[in-house]
């Protein structure tokens, strides 16, 4: 049901958030952009802000009635904006400071998935100082090895051999300081959105990449995305089950995006969950609204009056 003249303005003057300082700024740029031009085509008052290092100052300098984060990686998905939004008493989409902070970090995600008796691959920390031979007696070959606090796919690896694990980790450490190696599943990969406590339909992803990288996600285009995603009526609503437990473990809220393999055995295995989804035109969130009859315009419109003012505020 579009929404009503009041419902509109009952929203007052809504920030879109995007940019950002991370290495998936460009990709927050398109997301943000796409979001802004929604909510104008719905007469919402909305506005896009552009964050850079003065990010506290950008947001002082505008009265903010809500804001949509639109950031994907660091500084803008991991708790830092939402803290800042909390302190300036601004409502805003999404998780809030502790779930978002749990969420982009892989490994301290997996350890609450594991204490929740989730299935998620075992996993190990890597340094400079890793012993290959030991972390593949540990986990096994082949290997994924990403950052653990880094989106959008940068600074994966998939490892075959002890002898490929330390360039895997110099490559992944250009992105982060923490860097995670994952015993790799074999299998399908799926993704499931969640708006509003609510599991969308399961989209399958099909890549000739050795895995849904970077360059598959936004570059060549040549990702398949089934919808539907080819699974039977209850295996779908296994995965739709399984990502919901995930979400509310971690404790999200508003929206998100969870990332499940399928191996070969049909065993689930969780990998990741994406508190800031990306809202380009190649993105999951909206693919898989619009199947169920949302367009994009209604998506948006149905994320940004789920913001709230969480439970603390500055004032």
């Amino acid at each position: 049901m579009p929404a009503s003249q009041q419902e509109i303005k009952e929203l007052g003057r809504v920030a879109v958030l995007m940019g950002g300082c991370s290495a998936e700024r460009e990709v927050s740029l398109r997301s943000g952009q796409a979001v802004l031009t929604a909510l104008e085509a719905q007469g919402v008052k909305a506005f896009g802000l552009d964050l850079g290092k003065n990010a506290i100052a950008q947001l002082l300098a505008e009265p903010i009635d809500r804001a949509f984060i639109a950031l994907h990686g660091r500084g803008g998905e991991d708790g830092c904006i939402q803290g800042v939004l909390e302190w300036l008493g601004i409502p805003y989409t999404g998780s809030d400071v502790m779930a978002s902070a749990l969420a982009m970090d892989k490994y301290k995600c997996k350890q609450v998935w594991l204490g929740q008796g989730l299935p998620t691959p075992a996993s190990c920390l890597l340094t400079e100082q890793s012993d290959p031979d030991q972390v593949v007696a540990q986990l096994g070959l082949p290997l994924m090895v990403k950052p653990a606090h880094e989106g959008s796919s940068l600074g994966m690896s998939k490892v075959n051999s002890a002898s490929e694990l330390q360039k895997a980790w110099l490559e992944a450490s250009q992105y982060d300081d923490r860097v995670l190696a994952e015993r790799y599943i074999q299998g399908a990969e799926f993704t499931v959105s969640i708006v509003d406590h609510q599991a969308l339909p399961v989209i399958g992803l099909q890549t000739s990449h050795d895995f849904y990288d970077y360059s598959a996600k936004y570059v060549t285009g040549d990702t398949r995305y089934l919808l539907p995603s080819g699974l039977n009526d209850q295996q779908q609503m296994a995965l739709q089950e399984l990502a919901l437990s995930a979400y509310r473990a971690v404790g999200c809220e508003g929206w998100g995006r969870v990332d499940i393999m399928l191996d070969e055995q049909q065993q689930p295995w969780l990998l990741e969950v994406n508190t800031s989804p990306g809202m380009t035109d190649m993105s999951l969130v909206p693919q898989a609204a619009a199947y169920i009859g949302m367009n994009f315009q209604d998506l948006v419109l149905k994320l940004v009056s789920t913001a709230r003012l969480k439970v603390f505020s500055g004032h």
